[in-house]
């Protein structure tokens, strides 16, 4: 039982909170101590879980003390509906009492674990500095996530800025050049030619596909074999375009067997062999396929990490009709009733484009509805199944982040601070038991898909293996444009009637690039849902949520030398 002298709980106040307990604010400590019948020692630990993402302890505010009056009547309320359900009496608040000693946040929140599947290694849950990229932020024996884009936080603001950019930040330059060196290093090229320069002999060219100047300023128009042009970088060729044509018998070398030809789009890096003989376009007679993407280095010997459950959900999670978000109960019924160790939920939240928002048509501030609606009922969860994960990835469409633009950061801490829920970056990459996942909220499949062009060649040379079938399906081609460009949205420029959807920001395409391959590619799309096998990489569309559909994945720890087998399934939700 709580002791309610004065002097005793002063004595504890200042025994575990040492300096960081000024004049200023003991008295009220007392009083909550006396108020909610908890221990100073409760009290330290109960402010301990609410600054542990925020760097561990430091000196004690006035704001401080209100957030820890907020998590004391929160937990009171929760004892209180409890209660109602058992019918119990309900016992004095001992939040964490006996499960630490001196051994700081991690081993706080590491002794919270020892029951859980999750444990907090590192003293912060914010993003690691560079170099740090591989430090698991959560590991124990059962589920370890990690931060594979560990240079990114929205806590370094000048990684973000906007509009600042250059007239020469506005080319895709420096993604030319190093597509052409991962070209040079695999095929051996010595020199690259300029497309605009005649020459007698053949050359290999390595340029951006884009759209003549006639044909690109036509509203609704898409790119054909007429309108194809090839622009080089500055380096290799002044960065002029050329009209591009493919001889009728034009070849494709090192293609996937069985694509039988290579998808173009405005922004596609591609390196053809052919010539210019002086007729003022560059003639192609081979298409040479940009290689695999590299495996991702994994630390140590390959071996079983132990296995997981996922269930991924994507926005928009209310129809527009109303802001009842009835998707997002079903969403948050089926992973009550199936237990997930992670939860990944993709943007929009709180939609821009909702009538009711978009109006202004609401009763509460945004923050008070984004907690209501979905904090409160992820942290019910996380309270029923200790040791699970919520991963929370934005869209350019919610209100409530301050970055409108794509590559976008991650929501803002203020929102809210509970280091179960992990605030991601949108793209972003990540791995959970070394299963490593690239996932983006912009539907880049519908964005390819609209504007692509199929230029159909005779396979020399195809990789893949033998006897086995290959996705080669309209579907498993624009997942591949992805893997093989290395990008999360590999067009440039964006088609303008669906720029909106992007708002691109070319000054941060560092954050768009993807070095290695995935494991796990998640993209929603508004086409139609799958999950398909692409070179080893499951490539999954879960749709929206308001479309009553979820990615279910499973990961059994089994690491044969083929790679990891992970196991994905579209579900629909209940009605």
């Amino acid at each position: 039982m709580a002791s309610s002298d004065p002097a005793t709980i002063k004595k504890t106040l200042q025994h575990h909170f040492g300096a960081y307990l000024g004049d200023d604010v003991l008295q009220e400590c007392i009083q909550l101590c006396k108020m909610y019948n908890v221990t100073g020692e409760d009290l330290f630990f109960t402010y301990e879980s609410l600054v542990y993402g925020r760097g561990g302890a430091r000196q004690v505010t006035p704001d401080n003390v209100a957030e820890i009056k907020q998590k004391l009547q929160r937990d009171l309320e929760k004892q209180k509906r409890q209660l109602a359900k058992s019918n119990r009496p309900m016992l004095p608040m001992r939040n964490l009492n006996g499960l630490m000693k001196s051994g700081g946040n991690a081993d706080l929140l590491n002794r919270l674990g020892a029951s859980s599947k999750i444990k907090v290694e590192s003293p912060s849950i914010g993003i690691p500095s560079a170099g740090e990229s591989s430090r698991p932020i959560y590991r124990n024996s059962s589920v370890q996530f990690t931060r594979l884009d560990a240079q990114r936080s929205s806590e370094q603001p000048q990684k973000y800025r906007y509009m600042y950019e250059k007239i020469s930040e506005r080319s895709e330059d420096d993604r030319i050049e190093d597509i052409a060196q991962i070209l040079k290093n695999h095929y051996g090229i010595a020199d690259f030619g300029d497309p605009a320069a005649s020459t007698e002999e053949d050359v290999v060219v390595v340029g951006r596909i884009t759209m003549d100047s006639e044909s690109a300023s036509a509203e609704s128009a898409k790119l054909n074999e007429a309108s194809l042009t090839l622009e080089s970088s500055r380096m290799m060729g002044s960065g002029v375009r050329v009209p591009l044509k493919f001889d009728p018998d034009v070849r494709i070398r090192q293609a996937v067997r069985g694509t039988g030809g290579l998808g173009l789009f405005p922004g596609a890096i591609v390196a053809l062999r052919g010539k210019n003989g002086g007729g003022g376009w560059f003639n192609a007679t081979e298409i040479l396929s940009l290689p695999p993407l590299p495996p991702r280095e994994r630390p140590g010997p390959s071996k079983s990490e132990g296995g997981f459950n996922m269930h991924a959900a994507c926005g928009p999670f209310t129809t527009d009709s109303d802001l009842q978000f009835k998707p997002w109960r079903a969403v948050v019924q089926k992973i009550n009733a199936d237990q997930p160790d992670v939860v990944l939920l993709l943007g929009p939240f709180l939609d821009c484009n909702h009538p009711s928002l978009k109006y202004g048509d609401i009763d509460a501030p945004l923050p008070v509805i984004f907690q209501q609606t979905f904090i409160e009922p992820l942290r019910d969860y996380l309270d029923s199944k200790p040791g699970a994960l919520v991963l929370i990835v934005p869209s350019v469409r919610d209100l409530l982040n301050d970055h409108a633009v794509f590559p976008q950061a991650e929501f803002g801490s203020s929102l809210f601070n509970d280091p179960r829920i992990v605030l991601l970056p949108n793209p972003c990459r990540f791995a959970v038991n070394d299963v490593s996942f690239a996932v983006t909220s912009v539907d880049v499949l519908f964005h390819l898909r609209k504007e692509e062009f199929v230029k159909r060649a005779t396979e020399v040379e195809s990789i893949g293996p033998e006897g086995e079938e290959i996705a080669v399906d309209p579907m498993a081609n624009l997942c591949r444009h992805i893997l093989q460009k290395r990008s999360f949205y590999p067009l440039f420029p964006t088609p303008t009637d669906l720029a909106h959807e992007v708002n691109l920001d070319i000054t941060h395409s560092d954050f768009l690039k993807i070095p290695e391959q995935p494991d796990v590619l998640i993209m929603p799309s508004r086409l139609r849902q799958f999950t398909k096998v692409i070179e080893g990489t499951v490539a999954a569309n879960p749709s929206f949520a308001t479309k009553g559909t979820y990615l279910s994945l499973s990961f059994s720890g089994d690491r044969p030398q083929s790679g990891v087998k992970v196991e994905a399934e579209i579900s629909r939700l209940d009605a």
